[in-house]
């Protein structure tokens, strides 16, 4: 029997664990000790009901108003506390402060680590801030890097990882939207029930960088989308900096359906009927060329830059005029929007989890399990 603990703190990583969990799960090989850490309360509480999981720990460390420290210090000290810490191997995904604790957690008790989605940089230690520094962290204590794409190999190469620890898997976002889209889905969300015609937006916003800027950047989105007479989808996040500046500069438009944080369903499916992404989330940059939907990065730098690459993602920034040009530009330029809505997903072909459970295995079987 192969031992497995996950470790997950946030909505966008159980996403993305959600198809290695039922992946393990279904493998009589596998047993499979999933711990929550609840980094994100509301968030995590509401996906793990979504995708109606079970059989986990939640060490529920969420505080108001916690610092990085908070967090990785309240990670630390809870998981130490499990009694069991016989483990093979410690999987943790991305690059969010829980990761970093998960896998420091896992080698201060000798138990090895593999990282889903490594190898991502943006090669500005700050920005993401903290993500880009957790992920540079994790690869030094990781046994096993699950790359998402050639190019995080290359970086991990780059940074002297020993390739035998470096595996191509594709990433695992894929595999869950191949496995929760239907095409016969009805909305929880009454708002998104009766979606109105004509063009369409999505936009989300949350990264600590972008706080400072809301005012360029939901004005332009505001402007552009009426420009362009298109309808603004906004499923806000809980911080208080964006909730504020959703009420001071786009409660007012008619054309914005302002939401509380959808399911991973509702967001799924929305993705798939919108025109337009808007957005500083890394996994909207992966999700939506799915479907064939082009993304505007309303960041400087992406650790994401395949699907700048592709085609599938442009950089925008946080400007008001490239923010307004752009979304401007692809709403009513036709040839600019199918170039990009057509260009090729670089993030795989949702097997995954598949390819990450049949590494496990081999690995166990050429190293042994844990002494």
């Amino acid at each position: 029997m192969i031992n497995v603990m996950m470790i997950v703190g946030t909505r966008p990583e159980l996403i993305k664990c959600y198809p290695v969990i039922k992946a393990l799960r279904e493998d009589e090989d596998f047993n499979l000790k999933l711990v929550l850490t609840g980094q994100h309360r509301e968030l995590l509480d509401m996906m793990v009901e979504d995708m109606n999981i079970s059989d986990y720990i939640n060490l529920r460390i969420f505080e108001d108003g916690q610092s990085l420290s908070d967090i990785t210090a309240n990670a630390l000290r809870e998981l130490d506390k499990l009694e069991c810490k016989d483990y093979d191997y410690c999987l943790v995904q991305g690059d969010t402060t829980t990761v970093f604790a998960g896998a420091l957690w896992a080698f201060y008790n000798h138990i090895k680590v593999g990282h889903i989605e490594a190898g991502l940089r943006s090669e500005n230690i700050y920005s993401p801030y903290p993500e880009e520094a957790n992920r540079r962290m994790v690869s030094v204590l990781a046994d096993l890097n699950f790359a998402p794409t050639k190019r995080a190999k290359e970086n991990l190469l780059r940074e002297g990882i020993d390739e035998n620890k470096i595996f191509i898997t594709g990433n695992t976002v894929i595999d869950a939207l191949k496995l929760n889209y239907r095409a016969d889905y009805n909305f929880k969300n009454e708002k998104l029930k009766n979606l109105p015609a004509g063009k369409l937006i999505l936009m989300s916003a949350h990264r600590r960088e972008n706080q400072d800027h809301l005012e360029s950047i939901f004005t332009a989105i505001r402007d552009a989308a009426n420009k362009a007479n298109a309808n603004v989808i906004f499923p806000m996040h809980l911080t208080p900096k964006i909730r504020e500046a959703a009420d001071k500069y786009l409660a007012e438009s008619e054309n914005f359906i302002l939401t509380e944080p959808l399911v991973y369903h509702d967001m799924l499916h929305l993705l798939s009927k919108v025109d337009l992404v808007v957005t500083d989330s890394g996994g909207l940059q992966e999700e939506a060329p799915g479907f064939g939907k082009p993304v505007l990065v309303i960041r400087r730098e992406t650790e994401r830059p395949e699907g700048i690459e592709a085609g599938t993602c442009k950089l925008v920034g946080n400007d008001y005029n490239n923010i307004y040009d752009n979304i401007v530009k692809l709403l009513e330029d036709k040839d600019s929007y199918e170039k990009m809505a057509h260009a090729v997903n670089p993030y795989g072909d949702g097997n995954a989890s598949i390819r990450i459970r049949e590494i496990l295995k081999e690995r166990i079987k050429n190293d042994g399990p844990r002494p």
